[in-house]
C-alpha cells in the first residue's frame, strides 16, 4: 500500500463515474488505479481523470489483483452483501454504496467478517462527513435552540421509470432502501438518540416496491416525523424545533447538487444566525477520511454498527406499516 491507497471499482455506473470515482482519485492519501467491467468503453470516461487505469474484465479478477487496497462497490443494493463479503476475504477493505444490505441482520454477518479478516468494511454514506452535521450537533448540545421538541425530514424527487433499478423489487429498489437512509439516519447523527415507539407508519407500493413512505415515531427526547419519495417532486429538508429557537438544514443530502450547504438557527425574535459551506465536497471527505482508517492513522467515523441502527429503524417501518 505504500503511503496511499490503491482503489479499485467493482463496475462501471454511473454514480461511480460521475461523482465517487473522482471523489476517490481526488481524496488525499488515495487514488483510483483499476476498473471491473466487461464493458472496455465504459472505461474510457474513468481512465480520463484517471490515467494509467488498470481495467479488469470481471469483479472477481480484480479482487485478485494484488496491487488493490481497498474497493468501491456501486452494484444494485441486492449485492452489496455478497460482494462485500468477497471484496473483505479477497483482502481487500471495503466502501459499499447504501444500503449495504437489505436486512439488519445481515449488517451483523459484514461485522463478522469484519472481525475475521481484519478489513474495513463500511457503507458509502456521505452525508455523515459534511462539517454541517457536525455543527448542527454542536448548536443542539450547546442548548442553542433549547429543549428540542420536534424533528422532521424530508427527501424526495420525482422518477417513474420502470426500467430504472430504483424501481425494481428484484435488485433492491424502493425510496427507503434508496434514500431512507439519508432522511431517517441522519436524525440519530444529529440527535445521538434512537427511536422508540412507531406510532404511524405509511408506505404507497408500486411496482412491488415503496415508492413513498411516511413515519411518526416518538424518540426519547422529541417527536419525529418523517417522509421519503421517488414519486414527488424534488425536496430535501431537516428542521429542528426547540423551545428556544428552530434549527434548520436545508439542502442536508444532496450538497452542491440540490444547493449549497448551509445550518440556520432561527431565533425568538426571527433573526437568523446562518452558518455556509459552498465548495464542501462530502465524496472527497468520506474517502479521506476512509483513506485515514486503512493506513491507522484515525478510527474511522461510521462504522458498521451505526448504519446497523438506521436500517434497523427502516426494517421497523417496513413492518408496522399496513401492507399493500
Amino acid at each position: 500500500m505504500g503511503d496511499y491507497v490503491r482503489w479499485g471499482i467493482l463496475g462501471a455506473a454511473n454514480f461511480a463515474k460521475n461523482h465517487m470515482g473522482p471523489a476517490i482519485h481526488a481524496a488525499r492519501g488515495g487514488a483510483l488505479t483499476a476498473l471491473a467491467s466487461s464493458k472496455p468503453e465504459k472505461a474510457e470516461p474513468f481512465a480520463a481523470f484517471a490515467p494509467g487505469l488498470r481495467v479488469h474484465d470481471s469483479y472477481d479478477a480484480l479482487l485478485a489483483d494484488p496491487e488493490i487496497d481497498a474497493v468501491y462497490i456501486p452494484l444494485p443494493n441486492a449485492l452489496h452483501v455478497e460482494w462485500s463479503r468477497k471484496a473483505a476475504e479477497a483482502g481487500k477493505h471495503v466502501l459499499c454504496e447504501k444500503p449495504i444490505a437489505m436486512q439488519a441482520e445481515e449488517i451483523d454477518d459484514l461485522v463478522a467478517v469484519r472481525q475475521k479478516t481484519g478489513k474495513l468494511i463500511a457503507e458509502a454514506w456521505m452525508v455523515a462527513h459534511h462539517p454541517q452535521f457536525a455543527k448542527a450537533r454542536e448548536l443542539l448540545q450547546a442548548g442553542e435552540i433549547g429543549d428540542l421538541l420536534r424533528v422532521d425530514s424530508t427527501h424526495s424527487f420525482y422518477n417513474d421509470d420502470m426500467q430504472n433499478i430504483r424501481n425494481q423489487a428484484d435488485v433492491g429498489g424502493g425510496a427507503m432502501r434508496d434514500i431512507g437512509v439519508y432522511a431517517f439516519g441522519s436524525i440519530r447523527l444529529i440527535t445521538g438518540q434512537e427511536p422508540g415507539e412507531i406510532l404511524a407508519a405509511q408506505i404507497d407500493w408500486q411496482n412491488g416496491v415503496d415508492a413513498s413512505a411516511h413515519v411518526m415515531a416518538q424518540f426519547p427526547g422529541f417527536l419525529y416525523t418523517g417522509r421519503v419519495s421517488t414519486r414527488a417532486a424534488l425536496w430535501q429538508e431537516i428542521v429542528l424545533h426547540g423551545t428556544k429557537a428552530v434549527m434548520r438544514l436545508p439542502v442536508p443530502f444532496n450538497v452542491q447538487v440540490f444547493g449549497e450547504a448551509r445550518v440556520e438557527v432561527h431565533g425568538p425574535g426571527l433573526e437568523t444566525r446562518t452558518w455556509r459551506w459552498p465548495a464542501e465536497n462530502h465524496y472527497v471527505l468520506q474517502v479521506e477520511a476512509f483513506n485515514r482508517a486503512v493506513k491507522g492513522e484515525a478510527d474511522y467515523p461510521l462504522p458498521l454498527e451505526f448504519c446497523r441502527g438506521t436500517q434497523e429503524f427502516i426494517d421497523r417501518i417496513f413492518a408496522a406499516a399496513p401492507q399493500g
